[in-house]
């Protein structure tokens, strides 16, 4: 059984899961909202040669995945942002996520793994790369990996594009992109990891578990904070 948003419930763990087909759209349209512009001289590399983007590092895709995937997370980090510099619109929009079933319906529990929130993306990427919408460098030496780096194609570009203006149900995905990008704020993999990690349910999740719920902690914070703004 399905729910609205096309996600299976995992009987083994509780909790909804995503297919194949799935997590390869959500991460294309990540990669395209994220993508950097690419070096001029990776158009020396002929597989390269329509690379319109990238995006630097595996551990920096995972991370902005977890907060994608999360949207009690992601509302928790709204509220950081808020009380730290009194951004109304930075409240507004954690109600938004809260306010609604989001947390509930649009969540993906992500693995607690060594480094992190983790979810193997090899199978998604694969259905990407095999339609010709991305491609996959590693950087480093023979027998050891440094980096992991996601070139979108335009053709995939184009493809993300049509799927958006085909689907409008999709535009949740974009907009959520250019949120997380601007909580991320140009941050690198490590750099994200280390933030995720100030939460206790994150950080305390048995490797190898699915990280915990904060939906129902934000919901009593967003609360108070809200109580505290009607009587200042």
């Amino acid at each position: 059984m399905r729910n609205v948003h096309g996600a299976k419930p995992d009987e083994r763990l509780g909790s909804p899961v995503t297919s194949r087909e799935q997590d390869a759209v959500r991460l294309l349209l990540l990669i395209d909202g994220a993508a950097e512009p690419p070096s001029e001289s990776v158009h020396h590399d002929p597989a390269l040669v329509t690379a319109v983007g990238v995006v630097p590092g595996q551990l920096r895709l995972q991370k902005l995945d977890f907060w994608l995937r999360s949207p009690d997370f992601l509302a928790d980090e709204l509220l950081n942002e808020y009380e730290r510099c009194a951004e109304a619109r930075l409240l507004e929009l954690a109600g938004r996520i809260l306010d609604s079933e989001e947390p509930e319906v649009r969540r993906y529990p992500m693995l607690r793994h060594h480094f992190g929130a983790y979810e193997p993306l090899d199978d998604a990427l694969a259905v990407l790369r095999s339609a010709g919408l991305i491609v996959h460098r590693r950087r480093g030496r023979v027998g050891h990996t440094r980096r992991h780096d996601y070139y979108l194609l335009s053709r995939g570009r184009e493809v993300a594009r049509d799927l958006v203006a085909q689907a409008p149900a999709f535009r949740y995905y974009v907009q959520r992109v250019r949120l997380v990008l601007d909580l991320a704020d140009g941050r690198g993999g490590n750099q994200l990891r280390n933030r995720q990690y100030l939460q206790s349910e994150y950080a305390g999740a048995a490797r190898g578990s699915r990280i915990a719920s904060i939906a129902e902690r934000v919901r009593i914070r967003l609360a108070r904070l809200r109580a505290e703004l009607s009587v200042a």
